[in-house]
């Protein structure tokens, strides 16, 4: 599946492409690069392995059903969580908060104990497809112990209009 990419990303794959990347940063010849890889690791590789005796659990529903969970540590965010482990979430803003494709749908037992969506995530959940009652961005949920065993179902399509498609 191809997906947009940010402009700093755009730069470093024309770097590879010519390669006129720095030295350090080179990658093998035989390496492939696709770009939901280079998001998912190039970029959003925050996760904090979970100290003993303080894991989080965080299940994962898919598009086809399956679901996925994972061991987690308390801070991380969904977005980072789930690109972390390769799941199928984009989150083509970086996790600023300025898009809708780290939408997921929260299990309701669990949506009373997260915290208030802020203004600026209400207004990128508008744009968001496939929105519902328990509806959040994954870069907004932060684990903690509140919602340990936190089950989230990724919506079946995301629809790509960021914050400065309105400037």
């Amino acid at each position: 599946m191809l997906r947009t990419i940010l402009p700093r990303q755009a730069v470093l794959l024309n770097q590879f492409r010519t390669g006129a990347m720095h030295s350090r940063m080179q990658m093998k010849p035989h390496t492939r690069l696709w770009t939901s890889n280079l998001i998912g690791k190039r970029f959003h590789g925050h996760l904090h392995k979970p100290k003993p005796g303080e894991e989080l659990h965080v299940t994962f529903i898919l598009k086809d059903g399956t679901q996925k969970t994972f061991e987690v540590a308390e801070g991380d965010s969904l977005l980072d969580i789930a690109q972390g482990h390769n799941l199928d979430m984009e989150g083509a803003c970086g996790g600023s908060c300025a898009c809708s494709t780290c939408h997921v749908i929260v299990d309701p037992e669990y949506y009373d104990a997260l915290e208030e969506p802020d203004d600026d995530e209400n207004d990128m959940l508008d744009l968001a497809y496939g929105l519902t009652e328990t509806s959040r961005l994954g870069c907004c949920i932060k684990m903690s112990k509140d919602i340990d065993g936190i089950r989230v179902a990724l919506p079946a399509m995301t629809r790509n209009v960021s914050s400065t498609d309105f400037e």
